[in-house]
């Protein structure tokens, strides 16, 4: 009787391993980009309008709740209005080329590195929702947001400001650049002197 008892417990477990194992499945928030899904991007989503009187900007991101994938791809899309309109960019290259040997036997090394960071700081005014679209995707809401901004005379002082203000920092990264490559020469040719 007790050996009956623990065979059933034992089946009822099982049974229920196996039931636990065959639930539904459920599909991530990020589902993978399907040739279906890739058909059906708008094509104001990956050519955005132009226009001299505004500036437009796009964002798409996922949520299994609808009205939070509009508001992460709106989000999204601001963050691209924003960096269109001013974004500090901080920067360094750095190259070393060499040749070694001679005639067949020369080696030919070639270092490049760069690195980028990007900070952006503006206040937006005016943009409003200008297209949207939404997909369901398995259960996860995908939505494509198409923003606009009018570009007033304000915002055309605040372009022309940003304009400036690239020039001057352009001239500033090369000073500093020149600067930092003269340094480094001058280790090497220290370094040279010492052998």
């Amino acid at each position: 009787m007790r050996r009956t008892a623990v065979t059933i417990g034992l089946a009822a477990g099982v049974c229920l391993l196996f039931i636990g194992c065959g639930g539904a499945k459920k599909t991530g928030i990020t589902p993978p980009a399907t040739p279906e899904t890739i058909k059906k991007i708008p094509d104001w989503y990956l050519k955005p309008p132009t226009d001299d009187d505004f500036l437009f900007a796009t964002g798409t991101a996922t949520s299994r709740d609808m009205q939070l994938a509009r508001d992460k791809a709106s989000d999204a899309a601001r963050l691209e209005m924003a960096k269109a309109c001013e974004v500090r960019m901080q920067g360094i290259s750095k190259r070393f080329q060499e040749e070694v040997g001679q005639a067949e036997s020369a080696q030919y090394l070639d270092q490049y590195t760069q690195a980028v960071q990007g900070v952006v700081s503006t206040v937006l005014t005016g943009v409003s929702v200008d297209k949207n679209e939404v997909l369901n995707e398995n259960g996860v809401f995908r939505m494509y947001v198409l923003l606009k901004m009018p570009l007033g005379s304000t915002s055309s002082a605040l372009l022309e400001r940003i304009k400036q203000q690239e020039q001057l920092y352009t001239r500033f990264r090369s000073t500093q650049v020149f600067e930092e490559l003269e340094k480094e020469a001058q280790k090497f040719e220290d370094w040279k002197g010492g052998k």
